[in-house]
């Protein structure tokens, strides 16, 4: 099922700045025959024993209701968010300097009764305001009674739907299929991997099924295998669309690991200063693929873990998030940071003896936070001139508790934790 959402608009002034009345009417539809498939839509009643871990982690820990997806668009794009603070660009491959035409999105409606697309494809060049859609966007975002910019370099294109990385699991390149448009070509973009390699800081990405999809990608027939590997999300590694990691042999080795991995070195009590950790299709908690009560056995295993090492428990924020919130069903007020977004707020809590047990945060965060908080902690700069990590802290101290008064702003987490006190 898909949930779709209707706003009004309201002048843009001081007291709302983005023009929205934040009161959207949730409804669902079968099927939106859009394109796009039928789409599932869960709803939990902590209340009544629903998703029962991760109510009882909110209550002892600290969750952000002011969290959100950092693009209006798909699984792909929020990953690379959370890898780059950035959204990621075609660069040239074989000679090709552009995407070819069949594949660059047409984002105006199809009908007035149709908002879906006309052609719903993967890029868009945002600096060409000749093309279809682009001007409603970057208008609207002169009429904001702040200066944002659309963040869209001259005649790049950049992704907008889910594309899966050129590099195969096993590091080799798929040109047939980079040359279509269908996959991204690898990628210069630079991502927090190559920071924390400069200031030689352990890290690693654990993605669910990796292992088995590096075996097939080597030429597995193993059934297992097969299984496995098509649980495996590529499009979930911001770092497997990288020429500087998943393009070199040792870089990958160290950095891009299985799940089963992560679990190992857990249970060893050494984990790298930073890992990412993605569960495969079957227990990410999605409703279309899989169970909530699958993620919320993941993540308790975890924490299990993690407490059974209290010198490790100790030293470790454990944050947890979702990709994307499903719909534009959120009542909730979001931020115009560029042309690609912000999106809908999703649930994210931190796990840590220096949470403040318990709490509820307001502040304005997205994906990029995640971002900024390793740069904070481990002392490191903004990736690049562009990405959001530049971006302002939130300052939240005007009339509305979730609308920062220094847009645009995303915070770094940092605000999640009381370091004078600790469990």
């Amino acid at each position: 099922m898909a949930a779709v959402g209707l706003q009004r608009n309201a002048p843009v002034d001081g007291s709302n700045p983005t023009g929205c009345l934040k009161d959207l009417y949730p409804f669902v539809g079968v099927a939106r025959k859009d394109g796009s498939g039928s789409n599932a839509m869960g709803f939990f009643n902590m209340l009544k024993g629903d998703a029962p871990v991760f109510k009882q982690i909110a209550d002892k820990y600290t969750i952000n209701d002011n969290f959100h997806q950092p693009v209006m668009g798909g699984t792909a794009v929020q990953h690379i968010m959370i890898g780059t603070a950035d959204a990621i660009p075609w660069d040239t491959f074989l000679g090709v300097t552009q995407p070819p035409t069949a594949s660059v999105a047409d984002p105006d409606p199809k009908l007035k009764t149709d908002v879906a697309f006309q052609p719903d494809k993967q890029w868009t060049n945002c600096s060409d305001l000749t093309q279809p859609g682009i001007p409603a966007i970057v208008n609207y975002l002169k009429t904001l009674p702040y200066k944002v910019s659309p963040n869209c370099d001259p005649g790049r294109f950049y992704m907008i739907n889910n594309l899966s990385p050129g590099f195969l699991p096993n590091g080799s390149i798929d040109a047939p299929n980079i040359l279509t448009g269908s996959k991204v070509p690898p990628s210069s973009l630079r991502t927090i991997g190559d920071a924390l390699n400069e200031k030689k800081i352990s890290w690693a990405y654990y993605g669910g099924g990796y292992n088995a999809a590096v075996r097939v990608a080597n030429g597995s027939t193993d059934p297992v295998d097969q299984l496995i590997a098509a649980n495996y999300c590529d499009i979930c590694n911001p770092f497997s669309y990288a020429n500087s990691i998943m393009g070199d042999p040792k870089q990958r080795k160290a950095h891009i690991k299985d799940a089963i991995d992560f679990f190992s070195a857990l249970d060893h009590g050494h984990l790298p200063s930073i890992a990412y950790v993605k569960p495969d299709t079957l227990v990410d908690g999605h409703p279309a693929s899989s169970k909530l009560d699958l993620f919320e056995a993941m993540l308790e295993n975890i924490l299990d873990k993690l407490k059974a090492h209290p010198d490790l428990f100790k030293e470790t924020a454990f944050v947890v998030t979702f990709d994307e919130s499903g719909g534009f069903w959120d009542s909730g007020f979001f931020q115009p940071l560029d042309f690609f977004g912000d999106g809908p707020r999703i649930p994210l809590i931190v796990i840590s003896p220096f949470s403040r047990g318990g709490k509820v945060v307001h502040s304005y965060n997205d994906h990029a936070s995640v971002v900024k908080f390793i740069e904070r902690n481990w002392d490191l700069k903004p990736l690049t001139d562009r990405s959001r990590d530049n971006l302002h802290n939130p300052k939240m101290n005007g009339p509305d508790p979730y609308v920062p008064s220094n847009m645009p702003a995303v915070g770094d987490l940092f605000d999640m934790f009381d370091f004078d006190h600790d469990e």
